[in-house]
């Protein structure tokens, strides 16, 4: 008689999902947080359905207008906006707690996700 072995079943992944603000919000999204310093131009705040919005995880205005989503500039961008998080350990330990063991979707207006600081701080976050 063969012995038949209980499959284990893998972890459920939960993913960090990064978004454009302007898309739709939908239902696997989980929570969604809004990672922009400044409000989406264009969007009622009632449309955004927004769980958080944490301000301070943004990127100061300066660093922002500096970087300009030049490519080049990137991993000195990565570099700079990981510096300006580091005080902020309380506001990005909240976050976590929002999003564990949960899918969420970071919200943020930019056009060039890729080059975003909503890439940077979804890989912070996932490392924890």
């Amino acid at each position: 008689m063969a012995k038949v072995r209980a499959r284990s079943r893998p972890a459920a992944s939960h993913r960090i999902a990064i978004k454009r603000a302007y898309e739709a919000p939908a239902a696997a999204d989980g929570p969604r947080i809004l990672i922009d310093r400044l409000w989406p131009r264009g969007i009622a705040k009632a449309a955004l359905k927004l769980d958080a919005w944490p301000r301070a995880l943004a990127p100061s205005t300066a660093l922002r207008k500096w970087y300009g989503h030049d490519p080049h500039r990137f991993a000195e961008f990565r570099r700079r906006y990981r510096d300006e998080l580091a005080p902020h350990q309380d506001e990005l330990a909240a976050l976590r707690a929002m999003i564990k063991g949960r899918n969420a979707t970071l919200l943020t207006a930019t056009r060039e996700l890729d080059l975003s600081h909503a890439r940077v701080l979804r890989e912070i976050l996932e490392k924890a």
